[in-house]
C-alpha cells in the first residue's frame, strides 16, 4: 500500500509544482490565446507524438473535434500519428525521422499551429517536425519534461511539466491537453 501512496504523492507534487509555476501557467494561457486565433481566423492544429504521446496527441485532436464540455461545431485538429499507411510509406520509403514532417509540408499552412509531444524532448521525428514547421511559418508549441531537449528551440511555446519520471510527465500532459482543450473551447465558442 506504501507504493502506491508514495506513487501518487509523486504525482500530486508534479502538478503542485506546475500550479505554483506562473510561468507555466502564462505559457499554456498564451498558447490557448493563441490556437484559439488560429481556428478563429480559420486556420488547423496538427499534433503529433510516439507511443503514449502519440495517444496524448490523439486524444487532444478528439476532444477539439468532437468536444470537451459544450455541444458546438467540430474544429479543424489533425493527429499526424492515426494514418498506419501515410507513416509507414514515409518511414519506409524514406525514415522514421521524417513520418510527421513530410505530413506537415503537404497539410500545413503558414500561421496554422504544430503541437509535438515528447515526454523527452529528444524524439527525432517530433524535433524534424517542429524545425519543418517553424520553416514553414507555423506556429509551434511543444509539451515536454523537465530536462533541456533537442525539440526546445523549435517551439515558440514550451510546455514543460518538471519532472523526468516518465509516466508523471505523461498524466500531466494529459493534464495540459484537457486544459488547453477547455480553454480553447471557451475562447473559440464564447456565447
Amino acid at each position: 500500500m506504501n507504493t502506491i501512496s508514495e506513487y501518487i504523492q509523486e504525482s500530486i507534487n508534479v502538478k503542485l509544482s506546475v500550479l505554483e509555476n506562473k510561468d507555466f501557467l502564462d505559457t499554456l494561457e498564451g498558447l490557448a490565446d493563441r490556437v484559439s486565433k488560429v481556428l478563429l481566423s480559420s486556420g488547423k492544429v496538427m499534433t503529433a507524438g510516439n507511443g503514449g504521446s502519440a495517444a496524448d496527441s490523439q486524444h487532444f485532436a478528439g476532444e477539439l473535434m468532437c468536444k470537451l464540455y459544450k455541444t458546438r461545431s467540430p474544429l479543424p485538429v489533425l493527429a499526424l500519428t492515426t494514418d498506419s499507411s501515410v507513416i509507414t510509406a514515409i518511414s519506409n520509403d524514406i525514415s522514421y525521422k521524417y513520418c510527421f514532417s513530410r505530413q506537415i509540408e503537404a497539410l500545413g499552412n503558414k500561421g496554422d499551429v504544430f503541437i509535438g509531444i515528447s515526454t523527452s524532448g529528444d524524439s527525432e521525428n517530433i524535433v524534424e517536425a517542429l524545425k519543418t514547421a517553424k520553416e514553414n511559418g507555423l506556429v509551434t508549441a511543444g509539451l515536454t519534461g523537465g530536462k533541456v531537449g533537442l525539440m526546445d528551440e523549435y517551439c515558440d511555446y514550451l510546455i514543460k511539466i518538471p519532472s523526468c519520471d516518465v509516466p508523471h510527465i505523461q498524466e500531466s500532459h494529459i493534464m495540459v491537453v484537457h486544459i488547453l482543450a477547455m480553454l480553447i473551447e471557451e475562447r473559440v465558442f464564447r456565447q
